[in-house]
């Protein structure tokens, strides 16, 4: 299978199952954007005047960011995701455009925020030179990556009845091996993610003049971990990892 065919597999497959996404992770209905994601993001990007979110999916980050006072622009390629977030407003605009050719003049946002989107995302180099080209000088992008560490292919819990006492422990997949994978995220939910190290990020942000400025590798929140009593032994396993970024002039 080519790229080009590879990319419209992967946007078909957003496309049937946007609704899981929106069932699953907006609305209140996940801890980790409520408790975790959604607070961080309304911290980092408080002030900012006008705001590009990057795979805004239904819009929950758009909103509450538009909450703020700043005014925010939302760009998704999945059709059923900017249809649900122009009717949950207010917000918007809501584009439809991928992160390698957005839609705006050189220079138009203070800052621009991806959430969770890079993963999915086949054209690296170029989607983060065009959020380094929409980016005034000095402007801000806060990056949230599902951290790579859980990300990689292979990880996983893993119950070791081999020794005695038994033990639990996080096995990590071939960390450094980039690669895709297309996972059944629930029954009949499939979607395609694609695993890089972190320094493949971090190299090529700063390739497109993007520094790092904070990271950050937060506990996951009490509303995750008490979803399931094993989930009280990932306490010290980071499931996020964000980047604050500062455009050099």
């Amino acid at each position: 299978m080519g790229d080009e065919q590879q990319q419209d597999a992967a946007q078909g497959l957003w496309e049937e199952h946007a609704e899981w996404w929106i069932d699953g992770f907006t609305d209140g209905a996940d801890p980790e954007y409520d408790e975790q994601i959604l607070p961080l993001a309304r911290t980092e990007l408080d002030g900012f005047k006008t705001i590009l979110d990057i795979g805004c999916g239904d819009g929950q980050i758009s909103r509450a960011l538009a909450a703020q006072g700043s005014s925010v622009v939302g760009i998704d390629p999945t059709w059923n995701q900017i249809r649900v977030a122009k009717e949950r407003g207010p917000a918007g605009p809501f584009l439809r455009a991928g992160a390698d050719g957005l839609p705006f003049a050189d220079a138009s946002f203070e800052a621009a925020v991806a959430c969770l989107v890079f993963e999915h995302i086949d054209e690296l180099e170029e989607s983060i030179a065009e959020v380094a080209r929409v980016l005034k000088p000095d402007g801000q992008f806060s990056f949230f990556l599902n951290h790579p560490l859980l990300q990689t292919p292979g990880s996983g819990w893993i119950d070791d009845h081999m020794v005695d006492p038994p033990e639990q422990y996080w096995r990590i997949g071939p960390y450094l091996v980039e690669q895709e994978s297309v996972e059944q995220v629930e029954m009949g939910v499939f979607i395609r993610f694609i695993h890089r190290p972190l320094s493949r990020y971090i190299n090529a942000l700063a390739e497109q003049g993007l520094m790092l400025e904070r990271m950050l590798e937060p506990r996951p929140p009490d509303g995750f971990l008490d979803q399931a009593y094993e989930y009280t032994e990932a306490a010290a396993i980071p499931r996020l990892l964000y980047l604050r970024l500062r455009r050099t002039s």
